[in-house]
């Protein structure tokens, strides 16, 4: 595990009911520069290539499957497209490691494109959301998404569009 669920929470803005990410697993940084950047030579076109798995249990507990069906619950797929959203900025909690001690990330969703949800997510489920980043120009990205069981089947997938900002600590 690369990032727990401590680090989770200290990087994401999303606090319960609405945080859908327990860990980070795995990020492939080998098409990835090794160094740290400061604001000034930030380039994140050559993050391009990254690759990062985040986890989440789908617990009985959890409050949007209380009517999301009664009696048969399933996850929905705006929350699948959600996980995805929130696996993507961990790339660059890893990669600009030294730079977020001066500086907080604001990622917001702009666009999703090509969803699709082939299996159902019931309660029980243990997943696996994966994220690569296809595109990057300035501060907007587009990363191709997919959400695993953990017995490596397909269950949704989409292209998530975002946009990252770098502010100071402190600044909203």
């Amino acid at each position: 595990m690369i990032f727990n669920q401590e680090d989770v929470l200290d990087y994401l803005p999303h606090r319960k009911p609405f945080l859908f990410l327990d860990s980070i697993s795995r990020i492939d940084l080998s098409s990835c520069p090794s160094q740290d950047f400061t604001l000034d030579e930030f380039k994140v076109d050559e993050l391009v290539g990254c690759e990062i798995e985040g986890n989440f249990r789908v617990e009985q507990e959890l409050k949007i499957l209380e009517g999301h069906f009664p009696g048969k619950p399933i996850l929905p797929g705006v929350v699948q497209v959600e996980m995805m959203g929130q696996v993507c900025p961990f790339i660059f909690k890893h990669v600009y490691s030294q730079l977020l001690k001066s500086y907080k990330i604001e990622v917001q969703l702009l666009g999703v494109d090509r969803a699709r949800f082939k299996k159902p997510i019931f309660p029980g489920t243990d997943l696996a959301i994966k994220a690569k980043l296809l595109k990057a120009r300035g501060g907007f990205q587009t990363y191709s998404c997919e959400i695993l069981n953990s017995e490596g089947e397909l269950h949704s997938l989409a292209e998530i569009f975002a946009q990252i900002r770098f502010l100071p600590k402190g600044e909203s």
